[in-house]
């Protein structure tokens, strides 16, 4: 069995307009939430083999924030290719991982996130995919149960949708 896990980077500040959107901090909002997430991956002991980070600044801040939680033997790689990256090339830097690894978490950008999560589910808990349907909130975390299916083969309606946290419905 392996798992996918889907993190959307927490909220961003617009406080500098300035910044170019690739440098975009996380505002405090979205700190808050990335914490209130990581004690959710800490107490259900999520603990991908791989993370793969967008480049991005506010990508990278929700790392910071909940790597802790994911255990001291997780791999991390920032890769600027995920930095907003459509489904269908997230879908391909999945088919490039090594086939030993049983857990990936992708830390990155909306729409890519949602559409590849959308794309995968062949079926799920229904109201994780009816959330998935209508709106994957900054710092939400989707779960997907990939079965048997090699990550070089994987494709769409190869993934049952486990679960979609948002950082709103867990407890501060």
């Amino acid at each position: 069995m392996r798992t996918l896990y889907l993190l959307r980077h927490g909220k961003s500040s617009w406080d500098d307009p300035t910044l170019a959107d690739h440098e975009r901090p996380l505002a405090s909002r979205g700190r808050r939430a990335a914490t209130m997430l990581a004690e959710h991956l800490g107490a259900n002991r999520v603990r991908p083999a791989l993370v793969l980070c967008s480049s991005a600044v506010r990508t990278r801040e929700t790392l910071d924030l909940v790597l802790p939680a994911l255990g001291p033997d997780v791999e991390v790689r920032v890769e600027d290719e995920l930095y907003g990256a459509e489904a269908e090339e997230l879908l391909d830097r999945l088919h490039r991982i090594d086939g030993e690894i049983d857990s990936v978490m992708i830390v990155g950008h909306n729409p890519g996130l949602q559409d590849l999560a959308l794309a995968l589910a062949v079926d799920g808990e229904p109201s994780a995919l009816a959330q998935l349907d209508e709106k994957f909130p900054t710092g939400a975390l989707a779960t997907l149960a990939v079965g048997g299916t090699r990550w070089d083969e994987l494709g769409p309606g190869d993934a049952h949708l486990a679960s979609v946290v948002i950082p709103r419905h867990l407890r501060p």
